[in-house]
């Protein structure tokens, strides 16, 4: 496997709650990004399954000219260190506020951060780009960026916060997604969606007239969602005529269940091991 797709973009999923036999599984996300200008990672799970599966899958992790994290917790930052040994050229791609303490606080509170990704994202010398508005990762690859909050119906997902005692609600502003130019429309990735499905994707739509978007591929964070936004999010995917739909990691079986039920055979499975090729978008 090289690290150029000639002629075609390949999205490989590394990590994710659900793996292929041979495969890790685990509570995280990570996707091996081939395409004609080279190769990224986008996050890079809890760091156990991304070891085990690059090496399984034959992926040239060493070859990464770059690394981007959708949002700085645990499960999607956890195997950033050994990814920068592996591909210590690769630059790497997130918000500034990725490294930021956080918690999620139920019953319990529980350390949710970027934890030993931390340090790295602090460093100077020009390896970390700090992604505050849409960037280009390389020639055709994007990142986001902070995303508006506009809908009314989508929130981070979670009892979020900033502190321990649950006083300060993290609204998760680092979340981001990337998307790729394919032939046919964009292929967007997500890695959580704390931002909302519908407003990332309005706003990759905003900055991309008159693109259509033909895929999403990634975590979609509706396992606690309502039944308004359950159904409003899979109308809006539906009348958008997007053709993949791969909900992945944090979407919930409940939410998969709901959204194949609205688009049909759209919506594909996740799982580590899973890929999806579109061609490339030829130059000029």
């Amino acid at each position: 496997m090289t690290n150029h797709a000639e002629g075609h973009i390949r999205l490989t999923i590394l990590v994710d709650n659900q793996a292929a036999a041979g495969l890790a599984a685990e509570h995280g996300f990570s996707v091996w990004i081939e395409t004609p200008a080279g190769a990224v990672l986008f996050d890079t799970g809890q760091g156990q399954a991304l070891g085990e599966n690059f090496r399984r899958l034959g992926i040239p992790l060493e070859r990464a000219a770059a690394i981007v994290l959708s949002h700085g917790h645990y499960d999607h930052t956890g195997g950033l260190p050994l990814a920068v040994r592996i591909a210590p050229q690769a630059k790497i791609f997130a918000h500034p506020q990725a490294a930021v303490e956080r918690w999620s606080v139920r019953e319990t509170a529980r350390d949710i951060s970027a934890q030993d990704a931390a340090g790295l994202l602090k460093e100077s010398g020009g390896r970390v780009i700090l992604t505050e508005s849409a960037t280009e990762v390389l020639p055709g690859v994007h990142v986001t960026g902070e995303i508006p909050r506009r809908t009314d119906f989508e929130d981070v997902g979670g009892p979020y916060f900033l502190d321990r005692q649950g006083r300060r609600p993290d609204l998760i502003p680092d979340d981001q997604a990337l998307w790729l130019e394919a032939e046919g429309g964009l292929v967007v990735v997500l890695g959580c969606a704390h931002a909302g499905v519908v407003n990332t994707l309005e706003y990759i739509r905003e900055l991309n007239p008159p693109e259509r978007i033909r895929a999403v591929v990634g975590g979609m964070h509706l396992a606690a969602a309502s039944a308004e936004r359950l159904r409003a999010t899979g109308r809006y995917l539906r009348e958008s005529e997007i053709e993949l739909v791969v909900p992945c990691h944090c979407t919930g079986d409940k939410a998969v269940a709901a959204l194949r039920a609205m688009l049909g055979d759209r919506v594909r499975p996740c799982h580590a091991g899973a890929t999806y090729v579109f061609a490339a978008r030829e130059e000029g």
